[in-house]
């Protein structure tokens, strides 16, 4: 339970990972035009000595988020989804946790109100005008520093300027986060 609880709260401070779906058309929206994306892939999340890994499955658009997280063989460990005024969390134990928005729901499972609301920029590699970043030699977003977290792009899908991030690494007070999206699936 406390894993599942771990990944779920954790898995939302990451940032994003990608190779393209292949099925995908080969012509891509502007990074700044993205709506909505589903991201496929495996996430691993340190704490102290506690460490833990599962896969990832998001599905994220203008009104919606849902986030499966499961462990090696698939089996799911949790949900989370968001929409409506409604953000909800339940565990592979059935136990289940409600509030108004992601942040909220961060707040009353873990204590501490999370930049959920954040993530699908940082996942996508985009800045907000309050955070400190720096760009690699193709222009794309390296590192970014924002409330409190610094997240590094550590691999993109290729070296073209428009490339989804493939690897990240997110930090914090002594967590850390790494992404790999395995798939993008994309859309305007």
């Amino acid at each position: 339970m406390r894993r599942a609880l771990l990944a779920a709260g954790l898995l939302a401070l990451t940032a994003g990972c990608a190779t393209v779906d292949l099925s995908a058309p080969v012509s891509r929206p502007a990074r700044e035009t993205i709506e909505a994306f589903r991201i496929e892939g495996r996430i691993a999340v340190r704490h102290g000595s506690e460490s833990f890994s599962a896969g990832i499955d998001w599905r994220h658009d203008a009104q919606s988020d849902e986030i499966v997280v499961s462990g090696p063989l698939g089996q799911g460990l949790a949900r989370l989804t968001a929409g409506g005024g409604t953000a909800l969390l339940e565990t592979a134990d059935q136990k289940r946790f409600m509030a108004a928005d992601l942040e909220g729901l961060s707040e009353q499972v873990f204590g501490t109100r999370l930049p959920v609301s954040e993530l699908a920029r940082w996942v996508l590699g985009r800045t907000s005008s309050g955070g400190a970043a720096r760009q690699d030699e193709a222009g794309r977003l390296a590192g970014l520093a924002e409330q409190g977290w610094v997240i590094e792009y550590l691999r993109y899908e290729s070296g073209a300027r428009d490339a989804l991030p493939e690897l990240l690494l997110a930090r914090r007070e002594g967590v850390e986060v790494r992404l790999k999206i395995d798939t993008w699936s994309l859309a305007r």
